[in-house]
Formats: structure tokens, sequence, C-alpha cells
């Protein structure tokens, strides 16, 4: 089995976090302001009385010049930073159930920390693009998971937890000198490409293009994540696959809605394309009062997210 450790709680009450203080962080003061006298005469480069300040409608999408290019970019690179589907197949002493009780504790260290969700989609990638290439010891599989989170929170996080915070979690069962070799040996295997794209980055395409109540996108937050959990068989996707179909299947349970032609026209991928992924993400929303990790539900109970992992999952599906 895993370590104890992975499957535990993170430890909340011993020793939390202390806000953050500039005085002490010796963060610079703000400059002060220029006294400097302006010549009515001088030929200023735009009018300001002439900004338009009128509201734009509530129901209007703006959508910048450059998403096209982004979103396309995002698909270019989404295939280079890819983990081998069947990579556990050849991993001798770690399994997929492994890997999901690893995943699960980092969505608790994720909120006992408050990181950014980006935060856990990134680790989780460094994670399986690490184990598609280096065989793990069970031993080792937290510490692997630990480093990759490490790196995560330094690459998309303002403040990054301390690596002594990261020992503490694992209940020291690495030294601060494991957990900085393993971020080594982590950044070496990945060749320190750490810009991967994510179903999170994804579904905030997905929102831009297509505007939906805050309910649905907390919905395609929560299937995106729960989609991490399970290796098999959603490592087969591509993220802007899995993003589409959790965008799909709650805006189906939201509201009965679909994929709608704006994104079918932007993403490329039809309803029939994408409906292996959305019948394999359907099934994992069924089963997941009753799936062994329960990390990521709990997250989504709170009324940050509208309670949404309390809400009826459809029995069928009925796509058009």
């Amino acid at each position: 089995v895993v370590k104890k450790q992975v499957s535990a709680k993170v430890k909340t009450s011993q020793n939390p976090l202390l806000p953050l203080n500039p005085t002490v962080i010796g963060l610079r003061q703000p400059l002060s302001t220029l006294d400097m006298p302006m010549d009515s005469s001088f030929d200023f480069p735009m009018d300001i009385s002439i900004l338009d300040t009128e509201e734009k409608p509530a129901n209007v999408i703006c959508v910048p010049d450059y998403a096209t290019e982004i979103h396309s970019y995002l698909r270019e690179m989404e295939l280079k930073s890819r983990p081998k589907a069947g990579y556990m197949k050849k991993q001798p002493d770690i399994t997929n159930s492994m890997r999901a009780i690893l995943v699960d504790w980092l969505v608790e260290v994720g909120e006992e920390y408050k990181l950014q969700n980006e935060t856990l989609y990134l680790a989780v990638n460094y994670i399986d693009r690490f184990l598609s290439s280096m065989s793990v010891l069970r031993g080792k599989l937290q510490l692997v998971g630990t480093a990759a989170m490490l790196l995560a929170s330094k690459f998309e996080e303002i403040y990054p937890p301390e690596v002594a915070e990261f020992v503490y979690i694992t209940d020291d069962t690495y030294t601060k000198k494991q957990v900085l070799r393993m971020e080594h040996l982590v950044l070496k295997v990945l060749s320190f490409d750490l810009a991967a794209p994510t179903v999170n980055q994804f579904l905030t395409q997905y929102f831009m293009y297509e505007s939906v109540s805050k309910k649905v996108e907390s919905l395609s937050m929560f299937l995106g994540e729960l989609s991490l959990i399970d290796s098999d068989p959603f490592l087969k996707y591509l993220p802007s696959q899995t993003a589409a179909a959790a965008f799909i299947l709650a805006h189906y349970t939201i509201c009965g809605g679909s994929w709608t032609t704006p994104l079918a026209e932007v993403t490329g991928y039809t309803l029939q394309s994408l409906t292996p992924c959305i019948m394999d993400l359907h099934q994992t929303y069924l089963n997941a009062s009753q799936h062994a990790q329960q990390a990521v539900r709990e997250k989504y109970k709170g009324s940050k997210y509208h309670e949404v992992s309390l809400i009826e999952p459809p029995e069928k599906l009925i796509l058009s």
C-alpha cells in the first residue's frame, strides 16, 4: 500500500499559514506621485473626452481579437505535453488506485493552502508525465507528488508555500533534501517544460465563448477535477476534449443545454466526436458518490462552488 500519510488528511491546526505582512517580507512602498506641470498646449496623442463610457449589455460576450490564436496555440501544446495513456501497465510497483489516492491527497493539500485550481491540474500533469518515463517504487510515489505540487506552486502561485511546508504535510516522511532532489529530478525528466495546457485552461476558454451561469461553470470545474482522479480512462483524452465533455455534461445537467455552434466552430469538435469522452465522464459522475476518494466532492460541496457536488447527475443523456 502507499504510505499511510498519502491517504491521511492534511494536518491543519498545528501549523497554520500566517497572514502575509508586507512590512515583514520587505515589499517596496508605492512610489511618490510626480508633481509635473502640464502644458495646455501639449499635443496629447488621444482625446480623453471621447472615451465611450456606455455600458455594454449584459448578454454581449467580449472575445479578444487574439483569443483564436491562443486557443490554437493551447491545442498545439497539449499534444506536446501529453502523458502516455497506458504508462501504468509498465509500472512494476504502483497501481492506478495508488495514483488516485495521491491525487485525492493533493486536492486536500490545495484546499489547505488555498492554492489555485490550476496548480492542482499542473501538478497532476507533471506526475503523469514523470511516471510515463520513470519507474517509481510505491514508497516514493508521495515524494513525486509532493515535488510536483511544489513545482506547480512555484509556477502558478504568487506566494507558493515554502519547501518546509511540503515536508510538513507528508508528516515528515521525507526530508527537505529529499524533496529538493526529487524536484530536480522531475524538472530534468520534464525538460523544464512546465507550461502545460490543462482542462482548467480550456474551460476558461469555453466560458469566454459561451456565456453560462456560475453554477454551470462550477459544475464544469467539478467534473473536470473528477477526471483527474482516475487515469483510466481519462489519460487517453486530450485536456481540450475532457474540458468540452465537462462543459457539455454540466450544461445539460443544469439547464438541458448541449454543445453550441460557436464552440463547435472554435474547437473543431462535434458532439459526435466528443461522445466517447462524454460517456466516460458521465459514468464517473454517476459513480462519484461511491468512489473511494472523496476530496473533490467535499471541495465542491462548499458555497464557493455553489454546492454543485450535491447535484444529482442525470441517469441518462439525450444530447442533440
